[in-house]
């Protein structure tokens, strides 16, 4: 006869399992643990956004719609227009409101259109010539004169120009005579002709003076002034050197200029 085994004893602390059939505990828990990490997971990621980032800027202002104006804001401005000019006379007509001299009012069909030209010429010559002289101001030239003959260079030019045209060697590229000139005339025609002739690229050129034998003046007028003429008017922006010609040439009644270059 057989004997039977004893039956163990359950431990009292050890859970009584319950008595499920297939695996539906095992697949409860696991429910409930995914819900709890995906909890935990959503609130560290809430407190690590509100961490990191800054709060989202406040919406932009939306820009006032522009009102399109419409024939009764018109007529609004037009009555405002009307009261703020009601009660203001107009002037009498008086044809030009600024009086004009009568140097300087212009009479159609009495002004010729080369006349004007030529005007507007003549202005922007006497500019140019007087902006050429305020830029040649700091230039001096060194001037003797010995009642007789005289001679001047400029003090950037070597003094060897000035022996040369002293002594006649270079070739002479124009001549200018003065005979019969007031000194105002001969002023002016000595300017242009420098102009001109440098224009052209000439070197050295002659002005014919005069002795002055026939003048009241000892000297002539036009033998005194010459020298100044040339070294500090208008026309010495034009001239290297000058210098009393030889006999040949004209001798104390003409000199010798070297242009600049």
């Amino acid at each position: 006869m057989s004997k039977k085994k004893p039956k163990t004893q359950r431990n009292e602390r050890e859970p009584e399992l319950p008595k499920f059939g297939g695996f539906k505990p095992l697949a409860a828990g696991l429910g409930d643990l995914k819900a709890k990490i995906d909890a935990e997971e959503k609130s560290k990621e809430e407190a690590r956004k509100a961490a990191g980032k800054k709060p989202p800027p406040p919406p932009r202002p939306v820009p006032a719609r522009v009102e399109k104006r419409t024939a009764e804001s018109d007529r609004d401005d037009e009555l405002a227009f009307h009261r703020m000019m009601s009660g203001v006379v107009p002037l009498e007509d008086r044809g030009s409101r600024v009086p004009v001299a009568g140097t300087a009012r212009v009479t159609p069909g009495k002004v010729k259109p080369t006349d004007l030209r030529e005007k507007a010429r003549e202005e922007a010559k006497a500019v140019l010539d007087h902006l050429h002289h305020l830029v040649d101001d700091a230039v001096r030239f060194e001037v003797t004169d010995d009642g007789k003959r005289v001679e001047g260079r400029r003090l950037d030019v070597p003094p060897s120009l000035l022996r040369e045209l002293r002594r006649g060697v270079l070739p002479i590229d124009g001549r200018l005579d003065l005979h019969g000139l007031g000194a105002e005339a001969a002023r002016e025609r000595v300017l242009e002709f420098l102009r001109s002739q440098r224009a052209r690229g000439e070197r050295c050129v002659l002005v014919i003076h005069g002795k002055g034998e026939h003048s009241s003046l000892p000297g002539g007028v036009l033998r005194g002034e010459i020298a100044a003429w040339l070294s500090q008017g208008r026309a010495r922006e034009h001239v290297a050197a000058f210098a009393t010609a030889r006999e040949d040439d004209g001798g104390e009644g003409a000199v010798y200029v070297a242009l600049r270059r």
